[in-house]
């Protein structure tokens, strides 16, 4: 049996075709939505990131507001500027680059841009919103992962759902998502017990944990839908998620590829929270 792939490359540029269609529509109400990023220090991934999400504004008719700051920039300065974005009105929303230098408190930056504006759903008042079922925006990747698993005609209702790795940016909010699904959820991470057998109950498998190739085909629960959100690039220069993809897919019913999987659907729930963004700031949310 080989795996259905799940082509998130494919159902990103559909989704940011519906937005620009609804860009168009709002500039026509005036409403010009505007996206700033704030990157520190030049790490190249992180620069990649960044391109990709100009190039999608371009795309979809967002203006897209760059400030590259030199790695030694202090973290008053970078709380000055966001400061100073939030009470832009060109700006709907705001999103500083992950990871920041060490001198930096990444919850302090977080914090302090408005919740109205973070369109990556870091801050706490829109977490919260998350757990309780009530949110405004969706964190990008999580989103990205259910609009695939829906647009693939895969019920999460009563699944045995199992995310490896806890991360506030994947794991933690993902739970919370396929939870909101009726999935029946099991979190692991570095200190479970017995995670392979932990893994081989999952239905459906979502794994960000950042490790090439961590989980192989003899984990996985055979006819099991795998999301692979890992991004690692190995000393030869290619790119490999945390799943091995060959034997996995010889076993799974699904799957993401690394690349054109998770990744531009990343890119695609952040236009989408945008625009939603933009649309709230015009009738004064």
């Amino acid at each position: 049996m080989s795996a259905r792939v799940l082509n998130g490359k494919e159902l990103a540029t559909k989704i940011k075709g519906e937005l620009k269609q609804t860009v168009d529509e709002i500039k026509k109400k005036n409403i010009h939505p505007g996206l700033a990023v704030v990157i520190v220090g030049n790490d190249p991934a992180s620069r990649v990131y960044v391109n990709s999400k100009k190039r999608s504004c371009e795309e979809i008719g967002i203006e897209s507001f760059e400030y590259a700051l030199d790695e030694s920039v202090s973290e008053a300065e970078l709380i000055e500027l966001i400061e100073k974005l939030n009470n832009d009105d060109r700006v709907d929303g705001i999103l500083v680059q992950l990871p920041l230098p060490k001198h930096i408190d990444e919850e302090k930056i977080i914090l302090t841009i408005d919740s109205s504006k973070d369109v990556d759903a870091f801050h706490p008042e829109n977490v919260g919103r998350i757990m309780t079922g009530n949110p405004k925006f969706l964190p990008c990747t999580p989103a990205g992962v259910m609009e695939l698993i829906k647009e693939s005609g895969i019920e999460v209702a009563g699944k045995e759902c199992v995310i490896v790795g806890r991360s506030n940016i994947v794991g933690k909010p993902q739970s919370m998502l396929l939870l909101a699904e009726h999935g029946t959820v099991t979190i692991c991470h570095s200190r479970t017990k017995n995670l392979e057998e932990v893994i081989k109950r999952a239905d459906i498998l979502v794994v960000a944990v950042g490790k090439p190739e961590m989980v192989k085909g003899s984990s996985i629960k055979p006819g099991a839908v795998v999301i692979d959100v890992g991004m690692n690039r190995l000393e030869n220069k290619k790119l490999v998620g945390d799943v091995e993809f060959e034997s996995a897919s010889s076993v799974a019913s699904a799957i993401t590829p690394v690349p054109r999987g998770v990744g531009p659907m990343t890119i695609a729930m952040l236009m989408k929270n945008t625009v939603r963004a933009a649309i709230d700031h015009s009738e004064g949310k």
